[in-house]
């Protein structure tokens, strides 16, 4: 007969063999939860932002501006992006971009509505807000909206810009993306009118880089020509999505592959004209 020394060694050769720690299962209070922000936190966040782990070194870019830069859902399926959606996979990690841009709000409404609040709330030193209005301060039929160029627009934009660096951080200042229009000889039409020089009128005032968006696309417009340009919008055929059955033509709002190539617009000119900006950038292969 083995001892009980013996006994318990060869238990416990057999137990090791039979049930390696690989296999072993945890006991009910060693099992840990993934962290979740409180109520309040999420509150504060865009949809798509709300699961991530917010930055503990690094910086943040938020983004301020309408439904062309604004975060769309994914599911269920749907055919539109924003380009603001797209920016944080350019950047290195250490780099969070929180995208608060929404549909239909212009400069005015954007703080009225208390946006602008939430965003300043969140704002550190060192931090850096990309601007981009224009689209809906064109809406002269609503008050609620609309901003005139060369007046309350430019005040309104010369206003973010002052309260984002009096919180230490840096603003950026973009000009509307391009609507899809050609005119008859084929070429594109700038929809915006004033509203882009005056983006540009406070850029200028204020020494702010300015990222030339509606020139960008543009130009990215001529070169793709009336049909091919297509591609960068929604065109949704009937059935192709059971959120639009009956299909949608819409130049004014991009598809992901369009939300894709304006955000590769915004990251060649923050590369051109923000060199502190554009060393976090993911640029190796």
């Amino acid at each position: 007969m083995l001892c009980a020394t013996m006994k318990s060694f060869v238990f416990t050769v057999l137990t090791a063999l039979v049930c390696p720690a690989w296999l072993a299962v945890a006991a009910p209070d060693a099992v840990t939860e993934p962290p979740v922000l409180s109520a309040a936190a999420t509150q504060a966040l865009p949809q798509l932002d709300q699961a991530a782990a917010p930055v503990a070194q690094g910086f943040t870019i938020f983004l301020i501006g309408d439904s062309t830069m604004a975060n769309k859902p994914l599911i269920p399926a749907n055919p539109e992006r924003g380009w603001g959606q797209m920016l944080g996979i350019y950047f290195q990690a250490g780099v969070r971009v929180e995208n608060h841009a929404l549909n239909g709000r212009s400069s005015k409404s954007f703080r009225d509505e208390g946006h602008w609040a939430t965003v300043r709330s969140r704002i550190k030193p060192g931090d850096w807000v990309i601007i981009q209005f224009g689209h809906n301060d064109e809406k002269e039929q609503d008050p609620t909206r609309y901003t005139t160029p060369g007046g309350t627009f430019n005040a309104n934009l010369a206003r973010y810009v002052a309260e984002t660096r009096a919180l230490g951080a840096f603003p950026l200042l973009a000009t509307p993306v391009a609507r899809r229009k050609f005119d008859v000889q084929g070429q594109p039409v700038n929809t915006h009118g004033d509203y882009v020089k005056a983006v540009r009128e406070v850029a200028a005032a204020e020494k702010v880089p300015l990222l030339d968006l509606n020139q960008q696309s543009m130009d990215l417009l001529q070169r793709m020509g009336p049909e091919p340009s297509k591609r960068l919008y929604i065109y949704v055929s009937p059935g192709e999505y059971g959120a639009l059955p009956k299909g949608r033509q819409d130049d004014t709002h991009f598809c992901t592959f369009g939300a894709s190539r304006m955000c590769d617009l915004a990251v060649a000119e923050i590369q051109a004209k923000v060199p502190e900006l554009a060393v976090f950038l993911n640029t190796r292969h």
